[in-house]
């Protein structure tokens, strides 16, 4: 009996590994793309942008089969207690990658329209930066996920008010621009709407350092984080992801 139940533990601490090799895959991949979208938006590479929408759906199978694989997992193990946190906490940071994609892509669909109208100032070049610091924040995220770095997943849930600083910014600029030539209105629209997007991936990094805290504490964190951004009203609830 005891030989037996070492060797469920033993085939049950694969099945984890195997799970947490898949959420590193995918958070490669996810990271890959917010930079290659930010890059295309300053280099106006429609073919980088177009490479960014075509990933997305290896994107969406690994989010499904890490799913699949979860569901399998609580289905024939029945994890408790510590293993239970981890397979919901995959479950759940799975999704926000999947969502992270999604932004991803949508900001390499509004890089397309965007080559074809005048570029404004250094804006592209500003917004690779901020996708810079969320590409970042996820890279950590996800180190702290594998460490179980409770202290790591802290200081990124933190570091999105440098975020939303950074969005809070861009979206004053895209203002003066639109005030300064009503020919920039259209482009300065799709830019924030870009902006917008990676403010979201910040969000949904924040979640998943929050799931980190989850698994090693068994709690959420205690306080609601501030958000800086001021703008959030402005938009209705489908412009900030799907608006392309």
């Amino acid at each position: 009996m005891t030989e037996l139940r070492e060797h469920i533990v033993t085939a049950f601490d694969r099945e984890l590994e195997g799970i947490q090799a898949q959420i590193m895959k995918m958070g490669g991949l996810v990271e890959a793309a917010i930079m290659q979208a930010a890059t295309s938006l300053e280099t106006r590479d429609e073919e980088l942008a177009e490479k960014v929408r075509a990933a997305d759906a290896a994107i969406d199978a690994l989010e499904e089969s890490l799913n699949d694989e979860a569901a399998r997992v609580i289905a024939l193990r029945a994890p408790t207690a510590t293993d239970l946190r981890v397979v919901l906490s995959v479950m759940r940071m799975t999704a926000n990658l999947e969502r992270i994609g999604d932004l991803a892509k949508n900001m390499a669909k509004r890089t397309t329209v965007l080559v074809q109208l005048q570029a404004i100032g250094g804006t592209s070049t500003a917004l690779r930066r901020m996708a810079r610091e969320v590409e970042l924040m996820l890279k950590d995220a996800l180190d702290a996920y594998i460490q179980r770095d409770e202290a790591l997943a802290l200081d990124v849930i933190e570091r999105d008010r440098d975020v939303d600083q950074m969005y809070n910014t861009v979206f004053r600029e895209f203002l003066t621009f639109m005030l300064e030539d009503p020919r920039n209105i259209t482009a300065c629209m799709h830019l924030h709407f870009i902006a917008k997007n990676i403010e979201r991936m910040g969000d949904h990094v924040t979640s998943i350092a929050e799931q980190v805290v989850f698994l090693t504490s068994g709690q959420k964190p205690d306080e609601d984080r501030l958000k800086l951004d001021k703008t959030s009203t402005t938009l209705g609830p489908n412009d900030t992801a799907d608006g392309a």
